[in-house]
């Protein structure tokens, strides 16, 4: 099992999964035992802002998988994180039940106010806590698996690739965005009142969650750290540096892209439907190609090939645009984009890449 996860006996990625498995667990413990009161208690903003760092990290991840050890660039990574998004917000509008505006018992409201007269086939069964389980997966995995397969089957890589991706993800944008595909239209999907019967305002539902986000993304990056040391993950390096001498050792390299892409895909969509109930929202700006755009600047920042590189670029990206936010809202994204060139020209390899070489300036 050691040989597994940490075969490289990298001293980042066990200071990463310990300070994971400290926050996941610590933070929720101070919560429920110390008083409102304490320094130690965690508000329900600030359990909720905290989980939201913690999808983002999972997405991030994720896309650090595909691009960092496949060399895919994927630009629409975000759309496999908003459908994931959408199946969440779909069970939570489903549990609402006879207590929207309009008092359906079948009908979300926005259904309703539209003169639907029955529910979308889509719509059927995902009021079951386990079949939005298993769609949640499903979704973004069969739409990975189908795009994947035509683009890796054609041979399409490089910027084309990338290009490709970023229309998908526009494409869902402008369907989302129509109030006949039956999501909410512009509005999206929200008002939520509970989960699994519990509200999804309460403090145990925001600590749940959180910790739910925690364990997640623990579990991903182990999952993800033991796939790229094994014999797949070797294969798929050697994809991303040298593709046509590994497709001429006679590998079908299209099938190991495919997996790749299609596992990542699942990640980013458990990402979104744990990022739906924490901000109480989903809608298709989560499908804009700037937020694709954001999930590769994360994982550029921190470091791509690292797999904890992604992760700490996604949390320090996005503390940083919630502090600049509130006091330079303007100015964000001109921050971002600068921040994003200087890393390229001056930290190639990100700030996980300078730790390491500064580490081992200081040891040597």
């Amino acid at each position: 099992m050691k040989h597994l996860l940490f075969a490289h006996h990298d001293k980042f990625s066990r200071t990463i999964v310990l300070a994971l498995a400290i926050l996941t667990i610590g933070i929720p413990l101070l919560t429920l035992l110390t008083p409102v009161e304490s320094v130690f208690h965690c508000s329900a903003y600030t359990l909720s802002l905290l989980g939201k760092y913690l999808t983002f990290a999972l997405v991030g991840l994720s896309l650090d998988l595909v691009w960092g050890y496949c060399g895919i660039l994927a630009l629409g990574h975000g759309a496999f994180f908003a459908l994931g998004g959408y199946v969440m917000g779909m069970y939570l509008m489903r549990q609402i039940g006879a207590r929207g505006v309009y008092g359906n018992p079948e009908l979300p409201d926005f259904m309703v106010f539209l003169n639907w007269q029955e529910l979308p086939w889509y719509w059927l069964g995902v009021n079951h806590f386990g079949v939005m389980l298993l769609l949640v997966g499903l979704v973004p995995g069969l739409l990975a698996w189908v795009f994947g397969g035509l683009a890796f089957r054609s041979r399409v890589t490089g910027v084309y690739l990338s290009i490709i991706t970023q229309a998908l993800t526009y494409a869902l944008l402008l369907a989302f965005f129509r109030n006949e595909m039956g999501f909410g239209g512009n509005n999206g999907l929200t008002d939520f009142k509970d989960i699994l019967g519990f509200n999804c305002q309460s403090e145990a539902v925001r600590v749940a969650l959180f910790f739910l986000s925690g364990l997640a993304l623990l579990g991903s990056y182990l999952l993800c750290h033991a796939v790229v040391h094994s014999k797949l993950g070797r294969v798929v390096m050697a994809i991303r540096d040298q593709e046509a001498r590994v497709r001429f050792l006679g590998y079908r390299v299209e099938l190991f892209k495919l997996w790749i892409f299609v596992f990542a895909a699942i990640l980013a969509g458990i990402a979104g439907a744990l990022y739906v109930p924490q901000v109480g929202i989903i809608n298709p700006s989560e499908f804009s190609p700037l937020n694709s755009l954001e999930i590769v600047i994360w994982v550029a920042i921190g470091g791509r090939g690292t797999l904890y590189g992604a992760i700490i670029g996604a949390i320090l990206v996005n503390y940083g645009k919630t502090v600049l936010t509130g006091l330079l809202p303007e100015a964000w994204l001109y921050i971002l984009g600068s921040l994003f060139v200087l890393v390229t020209l001056l930290l190639p390899q990100g700030l996980v890449g300078w730790l390491r070489s500064y580490t081992k300036e200081r040891s040597a």
